[in-house]
């Protein structure tokens, strides 16, 4: 496992780490999940090196953050970081340009959610806290200004962080300018790239640092969707994965495989593209089954990919605009 720095926190986290809504279950996430499975897959993860861990309490409404408690306390004597998300009041996700901020992150349930992670989770301080959605509106408007510095002062929070909505990579980047964020989450991999324009090059300059998430594009580049493809009542695929957008998904993965190197997954490649970016300081892949932790978390140890191998994935960059589905 090679570890990489965690911007201006200074930490050396895992360049791939976990992302844990899917072990989650429960209506609204992922079907499939089941806690024996899911110890066992964490606990694989800790084993292979990997040491950052982000969840949400939206991810199973709490159940996820006491799961990565159980991990803490099964693994005392390793150094494990911990990032978890305050979710929206409003329970919109994501916000829109309409989104107030006193109905989305007012101070009281802002302050009700984090004692409620602590507790979840089993701790005296998170270490990185996450608004789970985020308009840049906000960013200049002193409650939430004096709330991050509340967050900060409280020591119940080291560092803060924003979980950028989804196709939205700009929107962000005046809160980061405040100086009041640590870190950004961002959807980044072979199709999302537009984080590249603007983004990254904003964290480099103020040390923020970058959690790629959604490597996969939610099971896209697992190379396994087809036109068939279907998922049990509840399950969120469902729902984002409507035909317009499971019909261009397929296609585009089709036309992906062909630039797959030999010897190679699509899912590894996947991971391998966003690692080759030095401003990510680590990847969140889903992993539910250990089969899944030993396969994503051997991408770390491979070889940088030819420049001529990220040049053909360039030209798979797929610029979308947020809709009603895409959530």
């Amino acid at each position: 496992m090679q570890y990489r720095r965690f911007g201006r926190l200074g930490w050396s986290v895992s360049d791939v780490g976990y992302g844990m809504w899917g072990i989650a279950g429960g209506e609204g996430g992922w079907s499939g999940a089941d806690d024996a499975t899911g110890h066992a897959a964490l606990d694989a993860a800790v084993e292979g090196g990997c040491n950052f861990f982000d969840t949400a309490w939206i991810y199973g409404r709490g159940h996820s953050e006491v799961l990565l408690g159980e991990l803490l306390r099964r693994h005392p004597d390793r150094r494990l970081y911990v990032a978890t998300k305050i979710p929206p009041k409003d329970r919109n996700w994501p916000s829109t340009r309409e989104s107030r901020l006193e109905d989305v992150f007012p101070a009281d349930h802002v302050r009700e959610y984090l004692h409620k992670s602590l507790e979840n989770l089993g701790v005296e301080r998170i270490d990185l806290l996450q608004f789970h959605v985020w308009e840049d509106s906000w960013a200049e408007n002193p409650r939430w200004q004096d709330m991050v510095r509340e967050l900060r002062e409280s020591g119940l929070v080291t560092g803060i962080g924003l979980s950028l909505n989804r196709w939205e990579p700009w929107n962000g980047m005046a809160a980061m300018r405040t100086g009041l964020v640590d870190a950004v989450q961002v959807i980044y991999n072979i199709f999302d790239q537009a984080p590249e324009d603007e983004l990254f090059g904003l964290c480099q300059e103020l040390d923020v640092a970058v959690i790629a998430r959604v490597p996969f594009d939610e099971g896209t580049l697992t190379g396994t969707l087809t036109m068939e493809s279907t998922w049990p009542e509840g399950d969120w695929r469902n729902s984002y994965f409507v035909p317009e957008n499971l019909a261009a998904s397929v296609a585009r993965a089709e036309a992906l495989a062909k630039d797959v190197p030999d010897g190679m997954t699509m899912p590894e490649l996947a991971l391998r593209f966003i690692l080759a970016h030095p401003t990510v300081s680590t990847v969140i892949p889903g992993m539910r089954k250990i089969h899944h932790v030993h396969a994503n978390l051997a991408t770390s140890d491979a070889p940088p990919l030819e420049e001529s191998v990220l040049a053909r994935l360039r030209e798979h960059r797929w610029d979308r605009q947020p809709t009603a589905w895409s959530q």
